[in-house]
């Protein structure tokens, strides 16, 4: 998807629905698009950030001048990738607001480790489990476990409105990198189908525009990642080849600097279809099982 026009509405609070604001962070990037959006969910009492964003005092600022004289209930990460959770902890320091949402990313120690794009600084007060909601005046936010991206993504769901916050899980520009070995793919398709059975009439995404169509979206996303699968079976059962060999075929004219998220995509799809027996890897060669 092409880039909008700039100017970007970095730091402006805009109205999405009565409950909700949103806030773009300026961290624009190939992989955040124009940038974090920040959520503001509430009224002139009380109110829930959700994805606060990167530690930059300019945007925390922007989110205290939306907020205004309301309190803030809860800051809420959907994950903790370093452009979603940095900035909870200077929010909290800055207005007392308690830190809620997912749990803290735990990885195993084994094995190469993908924690570079982490935020480590992220220590919540209360960790939400599925179907847990968190409530204020005239608003309530409940906890989707939707783990796939990441294995701590959580989504909220507005119920007052049937918006769906949907973090990095499905966005308004570009599916979703998915990186092992914390990023499971058979865990995000799972996730993807859980979402297309619900009944969300808008998805509000950390990246992009709002998502008016969540099931028509969903469904093209599934259908995307099995064609994506069929296409790597079709060649490494063509002849055994490397992920970077594989993503030369797969991805004609891939903007360079995606290359990497590409090898990941295509390995987590390659560790799906290990784990069910469909394909195996002899080093760094990978082959039909």
């Amino acid at each position: 998807m092409d880039m909008p026009e700039k100017p970007w509405p970095t730091g402006l609070a805009e109205t999405c629905e009565p409950l909700v604001r949103r806030v773009l962070a300026p961290n624009p990037s190939p992989y955040t698009y124009t940038g974090t959006q920040t959520y503001i969910v509430g009224n002139q009492s009380d109110v829930a950030v959700i994805d606060p964003g990167p530690n930059e005092t300019a945007h925390v600022d922007a989110i205290i001048s939306a907020v205004g004289d309301a309190k803030i209930t809860a800051i809420m990460c959907t994950h903790t990738h370093r452009d979603h959770s940095p900035a909870a902890a200077p929010l909290a320091e800055r207005t007392g607001a308690p830190i809620i949402g997912c749990a803290p990313l735990v990885l195993n120690t084994e094995g190469p480790r993908s924690d570079e794009a982490f935020d480590t600084t992220y220590a919540p007060e209360r960790v939400l489990v599925d179907g847990e909601a968190l409530s204020g005046e005239g608003w309530t936010l409940r906890a989707v476990h939707t783990p796939g991206h990441t294995s701590n993504h959580l989504c909220f769901a507005l119920e007052e409105s049937g918006a769906l916050f949907t973090g990095d899980h499905v966005m308004g520009w570009s599916t979703s990198v998915v990186v092992p070995p914390d990023g499971d793919m058979g865990h995000y398709m799972a996730s993807l189908d859980r979402l297309q059975k619900r009944e969300d009439t808008v998805y509000y995404a950390a990246h992009g525009a709002p998502i008016t169509k969540p099931k028509q979206l969903v469904r093209g996303m599934i259908g995307h990642r099995r064609q994506r699968e069929n296409q790597i079976l079709r060649l490494i059962g063509e002849e055994p080849r490397s992920i970077p060999a594989l993503v030369v075929q797969m991805y004609k004219g891939l903007d360079p600097r995606l290359i990497p998220a590409a090898e990941m995509s295509v390995e987590a799809h390659l560790l799906d279809c290990e784990k069910r027996g469909l394909a195996a890897a002899d080093a760094a060669v990978w082959r039909s099982a």
